[in-house]
């Protein structure tokens, strides 16, 4: 038996995924989480074998909280479900320890066999995704500006391209205005741009936003 936690913020897509996996044998839904402090404290009262994670939740992100995740759970192996594009987060999430990345959009015999793949041990990835880091790892190429930032910067990032204000930025995520600022500051040193409107339009670019 294949034992699942769930965490989104949508309650919708909980009660979809759960009503896929009860049609299949050998799975069971054991529990939920709506924020990333809820999958935390999950995870550290009971065990699962697979948790399906959504990236962007209230708080803390997926993403963010990945690491910690397998710290506390080192045998816990975890699928992204995520309603962003594969190029935006699935490298990140499996340098992170994510065992697989799979979009909202797919169909759910997608889902239940990247589930029973990962929860043998395995990585799972679209097939176009497996296609363009194979054509990574031939091609010596330079990395685009955006992959030098770290998780965090790289969040950040994404929330001043869709518009969010330093200050509004801080509040979601738990840090003082200051801390934001000096993030900020990096995210545009590092990848050598002037602005927040030339940092949102290489986002679009770079298909990093929607």
């Amino acid at each position: 038996m294949i034992k699942i936690f769930l965490a989104d913020d949508h309650a919708i897509v909980r009660q979809g995924l759960k009503k896929i996996l009860a049609e299949e044998s050998g799975m069971k839904v054991m529990g939920e989480a709506s924020t990333a402090e809820e999958a935390l404290n999950l995870v550290r009262s009971d065990s699962c074998d697979v948790l399906l994670l959504d990236v962007t939740m209230p708080g803390r992100s997926g993403l963010d909280i990945i690491k910690d995740l397998k710290q506390i759970a080192p045998k816990m192996h975890i699928l992204v479900l995520s309603m962003h594009p594969e190029a935006q987060f699935a490298v990140r999430v499996l340098r992170a320890g994510g065992s697989g990345y799979l979009t909202k959009d797919s169909a759910p015999e997608e889902i239940v066999k990247a589930i029973r793949k990962v929860s043998l041990g395995g990585k799972y990835v679209s097939a176009a995704l497996a296609e363009w880091l194979a054509t990574l790892s031939e091609a010596d190429i330079k990395k685009p500006p955006h992959e030098r930032l770290s998780d965090r910067e790289f969040q950040i990032m994404r929330m001043i391209a869709h518009g969010k204000s330093v200050s509004e930025i801080a509040v979601q995520l738990s840090l003082s205005i200051k801390t934001i600022s000096t993030y900020r500051t990096r995210v545009l040193d590092k990848m050598k741009l002037r602005s927040n409107a030339e940092l949102a339009r290489y986002a679009v670019e770079h298909h990093l936003i929607e």
